[in-house]
This record gives C-alpha cells, structure tokens and sequence, in this order.
C-alpha cells in the first residue's frame, strides 16, 4: 500500500509541476482596458547587471552589508539602481539619500530606473510596499502618471485617503484615455469624496 501511495504522491507533485510551468503570471491591478502604458524594463548595463546580482539581497536585514561590499557603479543608473534596492528593502530614506546625491538633473533617471524596479511590486498589489515608492519616485518625476495611480491605489487600500486623492486627481490630470486605468481611479476617488 505504500508503493501505491507514493506513486500517488509523486503523480501529484508532477501535476503539480506542469500546472506551475504552464502558468503566466498576470498582475493583480490591471483594469480592464489593457496592458499598462509603462512596462518595466529589463535591467541593462553595467549598472542592471549589478542590481541582478544583488536583488537577492534587497531586504531589510541584508541590504546595507551588500551595498557596502558590493558598491553599486558610479554613476546615475548605479545611483538608481541603489535606490531601487534600498526602495524594495523598505528604506526609502536611505533610498531618498541616494538619489539626492546626484546632481539635480539626473535625479530623475535614477527615480526612473526606481519605478521600473518598483512597478511589478505595484503590479502584484503589496501596497504596503509600493506606495512609498511610488511616493519616492513622483517626488523627482511628478509627471509619471503610472506612479501616481500605483502611489494612489496604495494609498487608497491603506486608508492614506489625503495622499491617494492628490496622487488619483493628479494622475486623472495627465492620463486621458478613457479606458480601465482612468475608470478605476476615478472610481476610488468617488470612494474617497
């Protein structure tokens, strides 16, 4: 009987198997009308070759030692590649640190570099996590309208309802298509008022 229960058992998890590797993955928050305006871009360079090797290690416990043996490049996609590693780690003032240690017009492509690495966070609905850093990244790219909407969905689902109805109205400002995106937030905001 317990052959037949290990074949059982086996058959299971290789069911199991096939399921997870047909599986595609879709993000949570995309409202009906399409894919997102802003997909995030692959990491590339010098700098994205580095944030791949040391995303395993952008959490809380681990990302200050990492940074410090392992330096990111120096320049602005190092700058906001760092940033982005400090955001997921939940540093955002250390990331805010980083950012702001670059001359004032790069700042907004080490926030770009942020929200690329941030916006699948925000795709997968830890609104925990990625409401301050789409807060982070509208501070140096106020226009980005992609993470005006994930900083106010985020902020709606954690009741910081003064924040999402600036960041919702905003985004309904620079987004005008009417398709799911603008549904939704106006929507929330009618929630909110």
């Amino acid at each position: 009987m317990s052959r037949a229960l290990a074949a059982a058992g086996w058959s299971y998890v290789a069911l199991c198997g096939l399921i997870l590797a047909s599986h595609r993955e879709i993000p949570r928050d995309i409202p009906r009308g399409g894919e997102p305006p802003h997909p995030a871009a692959p990491y590339g360079g010098d700098a994205g070759s580095w944030f791949a090797q040391i995303k395993p290690f952008c959490n809380a416990v681990e990302v200050e030692v990492q940074q410090q043996r392992t330096p990111a490049p120096s320049d602005a996609s190092g700058a906001g590649y760092s940033a982005a590693c400090y955001a997921l780690a939940g540093k955002i003032d250390r990331a805010r640190a980083v950012i702001d240690s670059l001359p004032t017009r790069l700042r907004p492509q080490a926030a770009g570099i942020v929200f690329n690495v941030g916006h699948p966070v925000a795709d997968a609905g830890d609104d925990a996590s990625a409401g301050p850093i789409m807060r982070l990244v509208v501070e140096y790219t106020p226009e980005n309208y992609m993470a005006l909407y994930h900083a106010g969905i985020s902020e709606y689902q954690l009741g910081q309802y003064d924040y999402a109805r600036t960041h919702l109205e905003r985004f309904l400002e620079l987004y005008q298509p009417e398709d799911g995106w603008r549904a939704n937030a106006q929507e929330v905001l009618g929630r909110i008022r």
